[in-house]
Parts: C-alpha cells; sequence; structure tokens
C-alpha cells in the first residue's frame, strides 16, 4: 500500500471502510470488494442479495455484467444475449443501415441467429474476470528526485509491464483477453483488471428510433419521459469456446450467468441496486479546479460543440445518405452538450465552488492539526494551476486539428514512428496490442465520413481557433496550419478519404510518409514535433499531478474517516456498485417528479413528428389498453421510465438495474438535468437517475416488434395471478 512521505498516517483505503456504515444517503460508486463494508446500508434500504455474494465476480449476478467499453450491459441468456441501452448500440445500427434500409429510423428484429447483423469492428464486449491491488508494484520505490516527465513515464512503464504479464499469461499473441491498470483516489492505488474480449459481437433487436430515443434530445436529461432506451446484442465465440475474429462459423458464447428478468415490477421505495461501469466523476476535485471548469473550460466546450453541429446539419441537409452516416456523430455530440450545458446550469443553480470552499478549509484547517505538514498544500495547489493552464492550450490544439482525415493521419505517423521502438517502449495507444483498435478506428471512418463534411467542420474549427487568445495557443501552432483557402484542394488530392488506401499505410516506416505527396500525411508530419512537445509538457504536468495528489487524496480520505463519511474512489471506467430506492424528487418549489411514467405519457406527448413520432401501432395499443400482464396494479397503466437515487453517470448506460433478489427491473439510461452536476457533488435531494422499466421492454417486445423469440429465449418472471 503507497505511503505517504508527507504525512504521519498511512491509511490503506479498506481500513476506512468500517465507518461507511453511518452514510445516511445513496451515494457512491463502490469497488466490488468494498461491499462486505456496506452491509448495513444495504440491509437498511432492503437489499437480501449476500454483500460477500455482491463482492465475488465469479459469482451471480457480477458475472452478469459486462462492459462495451463505453456503456454498460448484462447477460440475460445462457446463449450470449446481451441487453443494454439503444443509443449503446446506435453504432451498430448506424453500420447496418442505408437510406434503402435504414434501420435506425425502423428499427431491427433478427427472428433467427443467421439474421443476426455484425456489430462491427469497434463492438466489443468485455467481461471481467479478475481485479487484483498492483498498487505496490506501480509506485514502490519510485525516486523522489524524478521530473514530472521522468516519474509519469516510469509509471507508465511499469503498468505496461504489468498489462503485457497479464495479457501473456495465456500465451503470447493470445487475444482473448484485454487487461488495464486504472488509477484509484487520484494514483493513490492502482488495480490491475483483467477482461475476457469478445471480438464478435452481433446486432440482435433495437427498436425504432421513434421508440427507443422517444422524445429526442428534447427530452434528454429530462422527466417525465418516455425513452424506450433498450436493444440487444450477442457475444459470439469460436467453436472452443474462445474470442475469435468474427466469423460464419463462430457460436453463441455461453455466459457463466445470466440475469433473470422480473416482470414483476417495482414502487415508490422499493430497493434497487445497479452494477455497471461508470466513466469518470470529479467529487474529490479542489475548488480551484470547480472554478476552472465552470467558467473555462465548460463554457468554451459548450460554444465549440454548439458551433459544430450547426455546421454538421447544414453540410447534411437535404442528403439521406450523409443524415445516416454523421447521425451517430451528432447523437453523441447532442448528448454531450446537453450534458455540458447542465453542467453550466448546475453551477448557476448551486454555487458547489462555494461548497467546497467551506470543505477544502475544513480539510485545511484539519490537516494543519493531523499532516505532517510540508509543502504538500502549496505544491498541490501549483500543479493544478499548471494542469489547467495545459489543457487550455490542448482545447486549442484540438480546434486547430478538428478533421477526421487528419486525425487519421496523424494516427498513422504517429504509429510509424513508434513501431520504430521496442513493443514495451511504445507509447500506450501505439503498442500492438493496439494495433487492431487502430484498425478498427480507420476502418469505422467509412460509416461516418463525408469529405465535404469533413472540410465545412474543420473550415469553421480554424476559424475558431484564430480566436482564441494567443497566449493560449501551442508555441509555434499558427504557422504550421494551412489556410483556409488551401482546404478545397487538400480535400481533393488526398487519398485518405479511401479507406482501403487508409489502411494501406499502416507497417510503412516514417521515411514514407515524410516523402509523401498526400497534403494530410505532409501536414500530420509537420505537426508532429509541436503535438509532441504538448504531449510532453503534458506529461511532466501530469507527472506532478500523480505525485503530489495521491499524498492529498490520503490526507482526505482520513478526514473522512474522521468525520465517519464514505470514502469511495472517483469513477473510472471500471465495474462498481451503487444502490438506492425508486423515488420522486422535487426540483422546484411546488413541483414533484416521478417516480413513474407510464404509456399515458406517450400519447400525451405524440405530434407524429420528431421527435415524439411514436409508431403507430404502439399508439394503438395504448389507446386499446392492451397492457396484459405488463400492467401496474397502482398506476393502472404500463410504466416506461422510473426515478431511482442511485449515484450514477456517464458509461453506466445500460447498467442493470436489479431489484432486492438481483433480478432485473431495468436498464439505467440517464439522469435528471437537476442531477447532471453529482459527478462534481452528490445531492441526494435532488440528484436521481433515470431508468428504463423492464415491463415497458417486456410490452414493447410483444406488443409492437414481436420479439417472441426472444421473449422465449429470457428467463422472465411474470406476476403471479
Amino acid at each position: 500500500m503507497f505511503k505517504s512521505t508527507l504525512l504521519n498516517f498511512a491509511l490503506p483505503v479498506v481500513a476506512v471502510m468500517g465507518v461507511i456504515a453511518s452514510a445516511n444517503a445513496d451515494e457512491g460508486q463502490w469497488q466490488p470488494h468494498q461491499l462486505p463494508q456496506l452491509k448495513s446500508e444495504l440491509k437498511r434500504i432492503g437489499i437480501t442479495i449476500p454483500a460477500e455474494k455482491l463482492a465475488d465476480l465469479s459469482k451471480h449476478p457480477m458475472s452478469a455484467m459486462v462492459s462495451l467499453g463505453g456503456c454498460s450491459a448484462s447477460f440475460v441468456s445462457p446463449d450470449g444475449l446481451i441487453v443494454t441501452n439503444h443509443h449503446c448500440a446506435y453504432g451498430a445500427v448506424q453500420r447496418n443501415s442505408t437510406p434503402e434500409h435504414n434501420y435506425i429510423v425502423n428499427g431491427y428484429l433478427a427472428k433467427t441467429r443467421d439474421a443476426e447483423l455484425p456489430g462491427g469492428p469497434s463492438t466489443l464486449v468485455y467481461v471481467t474476470e479478475k481485479v487484483e491491488n498492483v498498487t505496490d508494484r506501480v509506485l514502490k520505490g519510485l525516486s523522489p528526485n524524478m521530473s514530472g516527465k521522468e516519474r509519469h513515464e516510469q509509471v507508465q512503464s511499469r503498468i505496461k509491464a504489468l498489462i503485457a504479464e497479464c495479457e501473456s499469461a495465456n500465451g503470447a499473441g493470445d487475444k482473448a483477453y484485454r487487461c488495464s491498470v486504472p488509477a484509484f483516489h487520484r494514483g493513490l492505488e492502482y488495480y490491475r483488471i483483467k477482461q475476457l474480449m469478445v471480438r464478435d459481437v452481433r446486432l440482435v433487436y433495437a427498436p425504432a428510433d421513434s421508440v427507443g430515443n422517444f422524445g429526442g434530445d428534447i427530452d434528454n436529461y429530462e422527466f417525465p419521459r418516455q425513452a424506450g432506451d433498450f436493444s440487444f446484442l450477442r457475444a459470439y465465440v469460436g467453436k472452443d469456446g474462445r474470442p475469435a475474429d468474427p466469423s460464419p462459423d463462430n457460436v453463441p458464447y455461453h455466459s457463466k450467468d445470466f440475469l433473470v428478468v422480473s416482470a414483476e415490477g417495482l414502487k415508490n421505495g422499493d430497493p434497487i441496486l445497479l452494477a455497471g461501469y461508470p466513466g469518470r466523476t470529479s467529487r474529490y476535485k479542489l475548488p480551484s479546479e470547480i472554478r476552472f471548469a465552470r467558467d473555462v473550460d465548460y463554457p468554451a466546450k459548450a460554444a465549440s460543440i454548439t458551433a459544430d453541429l450547426s455546421v454538421i446539419a447544414a453540410a447534411t441537409m437535404g442528403n439521406p445518405a450523409y443524415d445516416v452516416r454523421y447521425a451517430s456523430v451528432a447523437k453523441s455530440l447532442n448528448n454531450v452538450l446537453k450534458k455540458t450545458q447542465g453542467l453550466m446550469d448546475g453551477f448557476a443553480r448551486t454555487d458547489i465552488a462555494a461548497i467546497k470552499d467551506k470543505q477544502d478549509a475544513e480539510f485545511r484547517g484539519w490537516y494543519k492539526q493531523h499532516g505532517k505538514g510540508g509543502s504538500l498544500l502549496s505544491d498541490l495547489d501549483t500543479a493544478i494551476g499548471n494542469d489547467m493552464a495545459g489543457s487550455q492550450q490542448e482545447a486549442a490544439w484540438a480546434e486547430a486539428t478538428h478533421s477526421d482525415l487528419l486525425k487519421s493521419a496523424r494516427t498513422l505517423y504517429r504509429l510509424s514512428i513508434e513501431r520504430q521502438k521496442p513493443d514495451a517502449q511504445r507509447e500506450a495507444g501505439y503498442q500492438e496490442r493496439d494495433l487492431s483498435f487502430i484498425k478498427a478506428r480507420l476502418t469505422r471512418l467509412e460509416q461516418s465520413f463525408v469529405p465535404s463534411v469533413d472540410q465545412a467542420r474543420w473550415t469553421a474549427a480554424l476559424n475558431r481557433y484564430a480566436k482564441i487568445d494567443a497566449k493560449n495557443r501551442p508555441q509555434g501552432l499558427d504557422a504550421l496550419l494551412p489556410k483556409l483557402d488551401a482546404l478545397p484542394a487538400m480535400y481533393k488530392s488526398t487519398e485518405l478519404a479511401d479507406t482501403s488506401k487508409r489502411l494501406a499505410w499502416i507497417g510503412k516506416d516514417p521515411e514514407a510518409f515524410r516523402a509523401s505527396h498526400d497534403p494530410f500525411i505532409q501536414l500530420a508530419v509537420r505537426l508532429q514535433d509541436t503535438g509532441m512537445a504538448l504531449e510532453n509538457h503534458r506529461k511532466e504536468v501530469d507527472g506532478n499531478l500523480e505525485r503530489v495528489i495521491p499524498q492529498y487524496m490520503e490526507a482526505v480520505i482520513a478526514w473522512k474517516k474522521s468525520q465517519g463519511k464514505p470514502v469511495y474512489p472517483d469513477a473510472n471506467s471500471t465495474l462498481r456498485v451503487t444502490y438506492g430506492t425508486v423515488a420522486p424528487y422535487t426540483p422546484r418549489d411546488g413541483i414533484t417528479k416521478g417516480p413513474f411514467s407510464t404509456v399515458e405519457g406517450i400519447l400525451q406527448k405524440a405530434t407524429n413528428k420528431e421527435p415524439f413520432n411514436a409508431p403507430a401501432n404502439l399508439l394503438q395499443a395504448i389507446r386499446e389498453k392492451r397492457y396484459g400482464v405488463f400492467k401496474d396494479p397502482v398506476l393502472g397503466t404500463v410504466p416506461v421510465n422510473f426515478l431511482s437515487s442511485a449515484d450514477t453517470t456517464g458509461g453506466n448506460s445500460g447498467s442493470a438495474v436489479m431489484n432486492k433478489r438481483g433480478e432485473l427491473v431495468g436498464l439505467n439510461f440517464d439522469s435528471t438535468y437537476e442531477s447532471i452536476t453529482k459527478d462534481w457533488y452528490f445531492d441526494p435531494v435532488i440528484t436521481r437517475a433515470i431508468h428504463v422499466d423492464i415491463r415497458y421492454m417486456l410490452w414493447v417486445m410483444k406488443e409492437v416488434d414481436h420479439a417472441d423469440n426472444l421473449l422465449k429465449e429470457m428467463t422472465i418472471k411474470y406476476p403471479k395471478k
């Protein structure tokens, strides 16, 4: 365990867990191994699954949870059937769509296994099999005299060695497993995570966009809403049961465990468990970091995305093929924009920086009495200041290079340079283990790229870059960038827009790139030194952060322990469990929302125009009240979405929502608008997650899309008559 050299205490995270039982809010994104310390909390809300069972990744229900590399999901049959959000499977839906067969608009259902469609090279399933604490192997013996860059590179070298050891355990060249070593508590701890990586994943069923995305961007982060945000995928492996490249000879993956689906329903106050892979939270960041995000980073980000979306809309207008190609891009950007705007509004509504000011002052006062002193706090403030300054230059760089073709050229050239080194010395992301992912990204571009649209986006971004304060632009970059009137000729003469020619650059040496006449490759070569200078500065900044912030976090953990408050690491895309209850909330005086929305709300909102254009057969089923066993006895109708107090964030999309027995009762897919700032500060009064009720999913499958084959494949517990 990491020991601080500046503090007179050393508290392993597990040592502070005993105080968690005193927590009185459903806050925390817990590592599974922490759950036995939460027994009293789980019992308090009514969870009956033993905490020790929840902590065991080899046992149900945790063994049924999977990651899609950005979204969460779970197995719901022994034959590799996976349920996740509609927006998480959107890339696979888009990949198989054409203006003639638009599965985005019309939905898709494979009635047989043979009809299941390829998800594409970027659609992967990760099954977490092992998690081990490797903190000592990452941090032990690091010299205190190293520069930030030297320290960062030494840590990364150790991490790469740990990953190589893990991935080669079953033999060199084995691609069945993907390992990672993420940091926890901002670098205080490191865990090595071993995941089975399934590479053949197929689209089984996605409802029409007018079901899966009913309400669209208007209802995004809002409640009440009525989105059927669900889809089904299937994992396939070789006949030997091991992950294999996509092939018609592959067979469904036999998952060790799967979730039983419960159509018995929930009611207000019922307990829920939620398991998934939350992306990023910033609960332990300092007031200065909050103010930077609030006043600088988020406003600039929102303005840039808003402008980019306008360019995409104008450049694709009137062309259905272009609309299909950029549908996923625009959807993703709109989601980020709404979340960013929600964060800005949340910061304006609640002065989180002021709340953190108070907490920070209390901590610093406590630290003066209990810490060893030294320069920890001043070093911390300096490191964070350098981080914020570097972030502004990186944002400027992103605007200046905002072209998918240029990004491809830069990736290819960087790969050629890195491949001149021994594999262990290459930059993470450019090792042999990463080659298939690079190929997948370069191939995927053909589904989401049009030269004229890319040119329009880059032109607008270069105009935005020109307005950035010169002190926040990377040194020397301006002179390297093309003039706006040169862009049309660049797009006309490049060959990188052709997928086969783009991929053909993989494996060529740097000299071939430097001799190329392709304008995008020439620009990538010119930009390399400036890009590397920016990257090396980031390593120096990160190395200094990684030196001082773990010491700060160790002190914060001790301070929180002294107050009897819960301690859990920020989200970092690793498997976490949270809990809560079905609960309404009051966003403003006199207004109470939830906890359920119903199919009647679809009728009320339906306008026959996007985004409120529900399918005619769905509307007819509601009018005829064909609710069957999915009718809630209290509501008198079919519930669509519901709220809970569970602690979630981005990446939790598709997370299994389970009842007290560990049965699937819904899927997480969103948060309320007032909850968005929970990434920075958890307020139990207004923090609510939004879930698809499993009863609506099953009702749509039965009454609207007639997915009888999938209903038969799943194990479903229906209400007792």
